[in-house]
Order: C-alpha cells, then sequence, then structure tokens
C-alpha cells in the first residue's frame, strides 16, 4: 500500500487540469465508486444507515478500505483547499468564521488518516511497518496543517517535524522522489516558518530543528523509525549535510553564513565539487556529453545555494531590513559569491561541450555516443563530411559561445562585480577570449561555405581580441586538473594565439590563391584592350597628360624579378699617377715614374705657389668689398 504516492499521484492528475473544487468533486466521484465494490453504497432514493467503522480484519480481508479511508481524508482537505484559495484570491481577505471553517475540514482530515493510521498498526491488519510509518506521516502532514492554520506554531512544528522524519527514512530506504519532492516543496517551507513564528534561531538547520521536535515524540514511533532506517535520527537525519560552514570567503572579504539553509546549500556545494574532481579524474577520456552530465549535481547544488540566498534576503525585506545593515550586507556578498560559482560551473559545461581546448581545434568527430572502431579501421573507410554537416556543426559551437558570453553578462550584473576593477578586468579579458573563439568558428564556416576574404577578417579580428585578452588573463593560475570552470588559464589564451596566428597565414594564402584564380571584370576588360602600361611607380618622371591616374595599376604585383642597381660606379682616377715599384729583375714601366717622391714633390711645390699669389691679391676694404 503506497499511501503517499497513491495520494500525491491523486492530487497532480486533478490540479494539473483543474482546481481544488475540481479535485473534490472527482473525489465524490471516486468515493460513490469506492463504496460501490465493497457494496455498502445507499441506494437511490433509499434511507442511509451506518456501515460500520474500519477495522483491521476488514482492511486484511480487502484493501479497498484503505482507499476508501484515503478518498474520504482527502476530499475534506481539497474542501479546506478550495476555500482559502477562493478568500486568498479576494480582495475583502479571510474572515474567522472562514478560518474557523477552513480548521474543521483540516482537522476531519487529520482524524480520518489517524484512524486509518491505527488500524494498520494493528497486526490483524496484515500491513509492513513501512506503510504503518506511511500511513502515520500521512497523518502528521493533515495535523501540522490544521495546526498551521489555527496559527498553533509549536504543535504544529512537532507534527511537521514526525512527518519530515518519516518521510526521510521512507525516502532513504525505498528511494522515492515522491518524499523528496514533499520534503523541498511542502514540509521544509512549512518547518522553516514555523519554526521562525516560535522564536526559533534561523541559523539552525530544518533537520536541527525537526530533529529536536521530534525528540517529544511518542518513544515507540522513535523505535520503528530506528528499525526502518537507524540513521534518520542521527544529526538531524540522512540528508543533514555535516560539517556545514560558518563562513564563506569571497575575494578576500570573510562573511558570516547566518542562515543554516545557505550553510547546508553551500556544503553540498563543495562536496559535488570534490566529486566532479574525482570522476572526472578516475575515469579515462570520456565523450563531451558524459563529461557534460558530470556537472548536473554542482550545478543543481549551486542553483540551490543561490535559491537559499535570494529568499534569505526576500525575508529580510519583508522584515523592513534595510540595505545598509550588516545582516543584508553580509546576504548580498553570500548572493554575489554563490551566483558567481553557480554561473562559473554553468560556464564549464559549456566549455567541456565545445570540446578540447575550448573549441580552438578543427574536429568534426561523431557527437553519437556509440563505440568507436579501431583507428585501422576507422582510416579505411573514412569519408569526408559534407560541408552542410560541418557548418552544422559550428553553428552549436557558437551557439555555446553565445551562452557563455550571456553568463558572463549576467557575472557583470551581479552586486559588488562593477566596483572591483581586478575582477572586472578579469572578466573583459575572458569576454574577449570566447569572443576570439566565437569568430575562429564562424571564420571556419565561411572558409568551408568558400568565402576565404570573410574568413581572412574574421581571424584576424579574433587574433587582435586574443592579443588585446593575454595581459588580463596571464595572471591566472595555469591549473589543469581542476574541472573546467570561468578560469582561462595563460596556457589556453597561448594556444588560441598560436591556432590563429597559423589559420591567419593560412587564410592569406587562401586569400592569394583566391584572387589569382577569380578574374576580375575590369582586369579582364583591360587584358582585351591589349598589354598593360608600366606600372606608376615606373612612371613618376612623367606627368599624366589626362589629369587622372590608374590607382589599380600602382605597383606590379605579385612581384617579378627584375634587375636594378645597387649602387654607382666610382671611376679610380689616382690609377694614373700612381706607380708601384716593379719587381726584381724588370724595368719600370712606361709613362710612370719608378718612385712617387718626385711626383709628390712636384704637387706639393704647385700648392705653395698658388698660396703665394693668394697672399699677394690686395684685400678688399668697405662693406661687402665696395669701398676706397
Amino acid at each position: 500500500m503506497d499511501i503517499t504516492k497513491t495520494v500525491v499521484s491523486l492530487r497532480e492528475k486533478a490540479l494539473l487540469y483543474g482546481d481544488y473544487s475540481t479535485y473534490r468533486s472527482q473525489l465524490s466521484g471516486k468515493l460513490l465508486k469506492s463504496r460501490k465494490k465493497l457494496n455498502i453504497a445507499t441506494k437511490n432514493r433509499g434511507k442511509f444507515s451506518q456501515k460500520g467503522d474500519v477495522t483491521p480484519e476488514r482492511i486484511a480481508e480487502n484493501r479497498e478500505y484503505v482507499y476508501l479511508q484515503l478518498l474520504t481524508s482527502e476530499r475534506a482537505w481539497a474542501h479546506a483547499m478550495a476555500m482559502k484559495a477562493s478568500h486568498a484570491a479576494g480582495t475583502k481577505g479571510m474572515t474567522s468564521k472562514t478560518r474557523s471553517h477552513i480548521v474543521s475540514r483540516l482537522e476531519k482530515a487529520a482524524r480520518v488518516a489517524e484512524k486509518l493510521a491505527e488500524v494498520l498498526a494493528s497486526d490483524q491488519s496484515g500491513a509492513s511497518p513501512a506503510d504503518v510509518l506511511d500511513a502515520r506521516a500521512y497523518a502528521a502532514l493533515l495535523k501540522g496543517a490544521a495546526l498551521f492554520e489555527r496559527q498553533s506554531w509549536e504543535p504544529s512544528l512537532r507534527s511537521y517535524a514526525i512527518c519530515r522524519i518519516i518521510y526521510s527514512a521512507l525516502a532513504t530506504s525505498a528511494k522515492g522522489d515522491v518524499f523528496r519532492d514533499l520534503l523541498s516543496e511542502t514540509i521544509d517551507p512549512s518547518i522553516r516558518y514555523a519554526a521562525y513564528q516560535a522564536k526559533i534561531p534561523r541559523t539552525q538547520p530544518v533537520p536541527a530543528i525537526a530533529r529536536k521536535a521530534f525528540d517529544h515524540a511518542d518513544p515507540a514511533l522513535a523505535d520503528q523509525v530506528k528499525a526502518l532506517n537507524p540513521a534518520a535520527l542521527e544529526d538531524g537525519g540522512p540528508d543533514a549535510a555535516k560539517g556545514t560552514p560558518a563562513t564563506l570567503t569571497w575575494r578576500g572579504r570573510e562573511v558570516k553564513i547566518e542562515d543554516a539553509s545557505i550553510a547546508v546549500a553551500w556544503a553540498a556545494v563543495s562536496t559535488a565539487r570534490s566529486k566532479l574532481a574525482e570522476k572526472l579524474a578516475s575515469t579515462g577520456a570520456l565523450h563531451p556529453k558524459d563529461m557534460a552530465a558530470a556537472y548536473d549535481d554542482i550545478l543543481t547544488a549551486s542553483q540551490d545555494a543561490a535559491d537559499a540566498t535570494k529568499q534569505a534576503i526576500d525575508e529580510l525585506r519583508a522584515e523592513g531590513v534595510t540595505q545598509g545593515d550588516a545582516r543584508m550586507q553580509s546576504l548580498q556578498i553570500t548572493r554575489t559569491a554563490v551566483s558567481y560559482e553557480m554561473i562559473s560551473w554553468r560556464i564549464g559545461r559549456n566549455r567541456v561541450l565545445v570540446g578540447d581546448n575550448d573549441g580552438a581545434k578543427l574536429e568534426f568527430a561523431s557527437t553519437s555516443r556509440r563505440k568507436k572502431k579501431s583507428e585501422e579501421q576507422e582510416g579505411d573507410r573514412r569519408k569526408d563530411e559534407a560541408r552542410g554537416r560541418q557548418i552544422a556543426r559550428l553553428k552549436e559551437k557558437v551557439v555555446l559561445y553565445d551562452g557563455v558570453l550571456q553568463s558572463l553578462e549576467s557575472i557583470k550584473e551581479l552586486p559588488g562585480i562593477a566596483n572591483d576593477e581586478e575582477l572586472s578586468r578579469r572578466l573583459d579579458g575572458t569576454s574577449q577570449y570566447f569572443t576570439a573563439l566565437k569568430s575562429l568558428a564562424i571564420a571556419r564556416s565561411h572558409a568551408i561555405a568558400g568565402n576565404p576574404v570573410n574568413a581572412l577578417a574574421l581571424i584576424k579580428h579574433a587574433l587582435d581580441l586574443t592579443q588585446a585578452a593575454i595581459p588580463s588573463l596571464s595572471s591566472s593560475p595555469d591549473t589543469t586538473d581542476s574541472p573546467r570552470n570561468i578560469q582561462v588559464t595563460p596556457r589556453d589564451t597561448t594556444f588560441l594565439r598560436d591556432t590563429l596566428t597559423g589559420e591567419l597565414h593560412r587564410a592569406r594564402a587562401l586569400v592569394e590563391i583566391f584572387n589569382a584564380t577569380t578574374q576580375h571584370p575590369q582586369q579582364q576588360q583591360d587584358q582585351d584592350q591589349g598589354p598593360k602600361p608600366p606600372p606608376l611607380s615606373a612612371r613618376l618622371s612623367d606627368y599624366p597628360a589626362s589629369g587622372t591616374v590608374d590607382l589599380r595599376n600602382i605597383v606590379t604585383y605579385p612581384p617579378r624579378l627584375e634587375p636594378f642597381p645597387v649602387k654607382p660606379l666610382f671611376l679610380d682616377t689616382a690609377w694614373n699617377y700612381i706607380s708601384y715599384p716593379p719587381p726584381a729583375g724588370r724595368p719600370a714601366a712606361e709613362g710612370r715614374t719608378a718612385s712617387p717622391a718626385p711626383a709628390a714633390a712636384a704637387v706639393k711645390e704647385e700648392v705653395k705657389a698658388e698660396v703665394k699669389e693668394e697672399e699677394k691679391k690686395p684685400a678688399r676694404k668697405g662693406w661687402f668689398g665696395f669701398g676706397r
């Protein structure tokens, strides 16, 4: 008998397309069918007669009696929820008479559920211990709701604590997601609010509050829970985080975690981070999709921490706490830290999906998870992938890069990020890095599509972005063992720069080939007109008669191998006046003196004569040589 699962399935089916009034009418029809099956239905126009209470013997004979009691309890609960929903939507609010009516309906539902739990606890009913605890938890859930509406906070807290401890034990033993959903969506918020109204400090986590309130319960119930799951009553239950941190450090600032739910969620993030590192390190080469799936736990844990922080901030704002309060400031820092952590792992998941080296390598491997063939067989049967498929894979990378860039923009909007110059500079560098990767992917798609000029421009733009991002990312620690997150290491930027440099040379070569093989219409017209005149660089001394210059013919391109003078030719005129001594046994050459001394002496005498003639000339007088 899955009591809680049956109730939850009934509620989900009815509330999926209707409201609580619809659910109540459906339960009335199901009740009539159940009574007809048990042959206890009142006939049409017949006199009503009491059919007797449900006994353990009847339940042992027919399990339909359990279903009958559940339908009766649920109809009373649906009636109360329908009244509460109708008055909550109105402008007048809820009167005391309406609240009393709602409480009476909830108390009736709790009485029926408690009666069912007492009957199932008997040995004659044939119910298992798990079924008995399930019925007891369902009754405690309804009783806690009735006490909650009556605003009896401490009794309501005890009832919800019983419900939580039992469902925690059942969730661990039966591995049921239904119990976990009830704990997170219904029971834990009610315990937190009832504890707040009961003046219990917010620093205590929900499992610890439930464990303390459960101590006032029946000792026999505690023995039953321990028999089902011994760890359910240890340190607040199996779902309580051990060693929750008391402080949180963010950018050199240490703040105290005052909210217990944030502490538990932050401890879960630390646990998920270590598990992720162990999983990625223990296994070998994983497929990108399998590696991305390993990030699910840490993404869920970080999202829970962010939600818990936001809820704590909303509660303080509802209490009228201003932004300048110390508690609000600590929560704002905590919110920035946990949100940064969450977005960081989200970016890491996208980086894993794009492939090795953040998708900088040009890889078109199969994305399916089928077992790959050996390299020899794959090399024999390898075929080029279609261009459309290659471009589609590059588009998928571009979508992932866009997601990373959007996440980076959302980080910049967090409180306190704009005032941190170092972090803002690093975020700008990270944005430039992923923008360069995006430009590279688009450039490769242009190259595949046959547009080398566009590809060259995009690659040059990506290289400029990478060069601009390297200084701001050079201070990051170069770690390769940790899982991928927002941290971009110098090794990543260096690899991208080297890849883009090679791609730039390749793109330039492709553009040259494209220009050489593709003739411009004007070039074709010039060839039809005749031989091409010399370029403008060879006719700089000629003035154009028409007054216009053909700017398309400035230099010879591609350049040709042509001879040109390197330096002027100097004639050594002194060779005619200098004679060297002849070798031994040979006469001196004609026209040259045997010794350079007489020629040098003659030159010296001529220079002296010219100097004397200059001295004999009279000096000029007056201004500029004019005068007497």
